[in-house]
């Protein structure tokens, strides 16, 4: 049976074969009027009329790829600019004069108020050096006898007045003139220092035996380390004490006659086995006064 009706009041064309109803759609598609099915876009569905099936839709154009590519291409630009102006940058820096400035810079025209003056530069205090070839660092206290040889001292204190001095003291001997024996002082005295501070002394006594001083000789009987019995001529005499700065050697002051007396015969003696003489030591009582006086 058709399902082809002729326009109203006219009669079917004996020449057009009665249409059967559309063709049967491919395989995988669903046929028009069935779930699924939409019409085409734009176009809606005449009665009668098959739908057409394959034709494409054009996808809708877009911008995003233009957009995409003039992002950064300003991006490039505008990293292009920066270099170029770091470059310039770095290379007027080269031309430019170095702005640190020196110690005695000072300001063209300065304002009110600013200090002109040149920056003082600090320098370090002159080391005392003795201009002397014979000075002589000293290890032990008994080294200090070298100033009554005219050494100076480079390691004893500096003389700076008498009333904070540290002294020691020296006599030689008329057998041995360039031989410096210690003279013990109290160690209650403020210019006493003991032997391990000997870098503390700044004043250093020396006695001399006074040419033609020598008194009569006192016979002194001892037995000697042999066994055999001996008779030492033990002489008085007069000694001169002079006072030196240790460190320079120069001299600072006098300090008067010092007796060395004979009158009684020591306990323990030393002499000279050719002479059979002994020379008194200086007295240690004067000893101590002179220094009083000299360093109060």
């Amino acid at each position: 049976m058709s399902n082809s009706h002729p326009p109203y009041g006219e009669q079917p064309d004996p020449n057009v074969t009665p249409w059967s109803g559309p063709p049967a759609p491919p395989a995988g598609y669903p046929a028009y009027g069935q779930p699924g099915q939409a019409p085409q876009y734009g176009q809606a569905p005449q009665f009668g009329q098959a739908p057409q099936f394959g034709v494409p839709v054009p996808p809708q154009k877009s911008n995003r790829g233009l957009v995409i590519g003039l992002i950064v291409g300003a991006v490039v630009l505008i990293l292009a600019l920066c270099g170029a102006g770091i470059g310039l940058a770095l290379v007027g820096n080269d031309d430019e004069p170095d702005p640190t400035p020196t110690p005695s810079a000072t300001a063209a025209n300065p304002g009110p108020g600013t200090d002109t003056s040149s920056t003082p530069q600090a320098t370090e205090p002159p080391t005392e050096q003795p201009n002397n070839n014979n000075a002589v660092t000293a290890r032990y206290s008994s080294d200090l006898s070298s100033v009554c040889d005219g050494s100076p001292i480079l390691n004893a204190a500096t003389y700076s007045g008498p009333s904070t001095a540290k002294a020691y003291v020296f006599s030689n001997n008329p057998e041995r003139p360039t031989f410096w024996s210690s003279k013990i002082v109290g160690s209650d005295k403020r210019y006493y220092a003991k032997s391990a501070d000997f870098t503390t002394v700044s004043v250093v006594g020396c006695m001399s035996m006074v040419p033609g001083s020598e008194g009569a000789p006192k016979k002194c009987d001892y037995k000697a380390s042999d066994g055999k019995n001996v008779s030492v001529s033990y002489i008085s005499s007069r000694y001169q004490l002079t006072f030196y700065a240790a460190k320079t050697a120069e001299k600072i002051g006098d300090g008067g006659t010092v007796n060395a007396p004979a009158t009684r015969c020591p306990s323990f003696i030393s002499y000279n086995k050719t002479t059979m003489k002994a020379y008194a030591a200086p007295d240690s009582g004067t000893i101590e006064a002179a220094l009083d006086k000299f360093l109060s």
